[in-house]
């Protein structure tokens, strides 16, 4: 990565977590701590790191690039709702079980070594996995359900949706990556 490259990554997110500020000075009740800021700006630096290098920095169409974006943004969103106001409760232990969505999908991509196709079983699989997250925490944690079990499957579906529509875009990538006249 090139100088330009890292000083995106260090600023964009400085240049986000200005709203908070702002908001930490004018709003009554907005309260975050330093650490706060500092933990926004590694969840935000890593996405912009990873948006970077898998989506402006490598070649790829556009079902390429929409299906890395829309996966990217789901990883970012399920992370930054899980850390701020929790996604299954208050207290529910079943809300630690989003790391392992999020560590689906950087696994699979991983493995995939950055192939469209095998991005698109990566996001197929994580869809899977955040799909089990509140299954999961209704058969074993079904008593903080403080939104509502409803809220809970609806919100989640979501994501769900945002990692297979991720999945289909990456699996018509790498159909159109091929060279003519495989099957």
């Amino acid at each position: 990565m090139k100088r330009k490259d890292y000083l995106i990554v260090a600023l964009v997110p400085l240049a986000l977590l200005l709203i908070p500020l702002i908001g930490q000075l004018t709003v009554d009740g907005w309260n975050w701590t330093f650490s706060d800021f500092v933990v926004a700006w590694v969840v935000l630096a890593l996405t912009t790191l990873v948006f970077r290098f898998l989506v402006t920095r490598k070649p790829g169409n556009l079902a390429y690039r929409a299906g890395v974006g829309l996966a990217v943004a789901a990883g970012f969103l399920i992370t930054w709702v899980t850390m701020a106001v929790q996604i299954i409760g208050d207290e529910n232990p079943a809300n630690a079980l989003y790391a392992a969505v999020i560590l689906t999908g950087l696994l699979g991509v991983v493995l995939a070594r950055f192939e469209p196709a095998g991005m698109a079983r990566a996001a197929f699989a994580t869809a899977a996995v955040n799909f089990l997250v509140p299954v999961v925490a209704v058969i074993f944690w079904p008593a903080d359900f403080s939104p509502g079990v409803e809220k809970v499957f609806g919100l989640n579906g979501v994501f769900v949706a945002m990692f297979v529509t991720a999945g289909l875009l990456l699996r018509l990538a790498a159909g159109s990556a091929r060279p003519a006249g495989s099957a």
